[in-house]
């Protein structure tokens, strides 16, 4: 059955073949309708030129967008870490060792709880437009726990990422050789089934570079694809190492010398930031504006997790990386959408097009800059994945 959705004030493609013609890489058409067949789309363009369908749909004016890419989060734990966000916010840094927290209460948590959470949040991360999710293990750090967090995350999405090395845990501590032969050895090949990326924490307090450099030729080996945590709290680096490796990403990048920028300029990486974390541990805000000066692909992420980003809107991100990363709303909504679905490879999503996916956000504004010119005010209205309504706002 095919549907038609008219009404729309606004729809930006981030296609600029398929615009009216202004020129902008968001490939924007106002007076616009849309046809989606199933789960895809089957045409897009102006209003006066829609096509007949069986279904119709009103958006009464609404700006539509795609679907936000969501292409970093850490979902699956329990617990929380409240009492560490207070201590930061009176003025304790944020160090990597807090990881720790969230590992034993993960560990002990049911299956249940966990999926139950993962559940909430995915919900939470709908109704802010979030259509294509990634989803890291990393709060287990045994075999058992990490191939557990794998599975339950794998329920919910494909873009499932091993992060065995996320810390070194409290059991092998003065022992880290022994870890990283556990996670390249037995732990991954319990996981790697389970998993399509692997990733490492390449930063202070956590793995070094020839840890990391270790542990994601590994994951190679075992047929995954790498990521990587790098320089959110010291330039060690991982920037040069994820690009060396072919990494899909490298996410935070607080601290980026000319060197980084020029490497990953000439690379397909990107470069995913994460406002939310910067937001809350108080640090400095990496420096988007830098990166897509140098030709940079930049994507932005939140990062959703208990201990230093612990929020599922991507408005906020939006709103956040224009006023403090230097980003414009346009820019910013682009790496949230197509720049997220580099991040993870993919090219049906992220872009509204015929034969591309019918994922999609309509927003209660004449605008996509209402985004950030309305900070912390929910404006999504619904949120539509494969040609399904997942979160109408009532």
């Amino acid at each position: 059955m095919t549907a038609l959705f008219d009404g729309v004030g606004l729809i930006v493609t981030n296609d600029p073949t398929n615009s009216d013609g202004d020129g902008s890489a968001l490939g924007l058409i106002r007076d616009a309708a849309f046809v989606v067949d199933g789960s895809q789309l089957l045409w897009i363009g102006r209003a006066s030129t829609a096509q007949p369908a069986d279904d119709h749909h009103d958006l009464g004016g609404r700006t539509v967008i795609p679907g936000f890419v969501d292409s970093h989060t850490h979902l699956v734990f329990d617990g929380d870490r409240a009492a560490e966000f207070s201590a930061r916010m009176a003025g304790t840094p944020y160090a990597a060792g807090g990881i720790g927290v969230t590992v034993r209460a993960t560990r002990q948590a049911t299956d249940a709880t966990l999926r139950h959470r993962v559940g909430q949040l995915l919900a939470e991360l709908a109704s802010s437009g979030v259509t294509t999710i990634e989803v890291k293990s990393g709060y287990g750090l045994t075999i058992a726990d990490e191939q557990r967090s794998l599975e339950i995350a794998r329920e919910f999405t494909t873009e499932a990422t091993f992060l065995g090395a996320h810390v070194v845990p409290d059991e092998y501590a003065g022992r880290r050789d022994a870890y990283v032969d556990l996670v390249i050895g037995d732990m991954l090949a319990a996981c790697a089934p389970h998993a399509k990326w692997i990733d490492v924490f390449c930063d202070r307090g956590a793995f070094d570079v020839d840890e990391s450099r270790t542990i994601l030729q590994a994951g190679l080996r075992a047929g995954l694809l790498p990521r990587l945590h790098a320089h959110q709290l010291q330039h060690l680096g991982a920037i040069q190492l994820g690009v060396e490796l072919g990494a899909a990403s490298v996410d935070h990048c607080n601290h980026v010398d000319d060197a980084d920028l020029e490497a990953l300029a000439s690379s397909d990486t990107v470069a995913t930031v994460l406002p939310g974390a910067d937001f809350s541990t108080r640090s400095d805000y990496a420096d988007a504006r830098r990166m897509v000066d140098a030709g940079v692909t930049v994507a932005i992420a939140t990062d959703c997790n208990p201990g230093t980003s612990y929020t599922t809107s991507m408005p906020l991100c939006i709103a956040v990386a224009v006023r403090e990363m230097g980003l414009s709303v346009e820019e910013a909504l682009w790496a949230a959408t197509a720049g997220g679905a580099r991040a993870l490879r993919r090219a049906d999503v992220g872009v509204l097009r015929r034969g591309l996916r019918a994922d999609f956000a309509t927003i209660d504004a004449p605008s996509f800059v209402h985004l950030a010119y309305r900070p912390g005010v929910c404006l999504i209205n619904q949120t539509w994945k494969d040609g399904e309504r997942l979160a109408p706002r009532t």
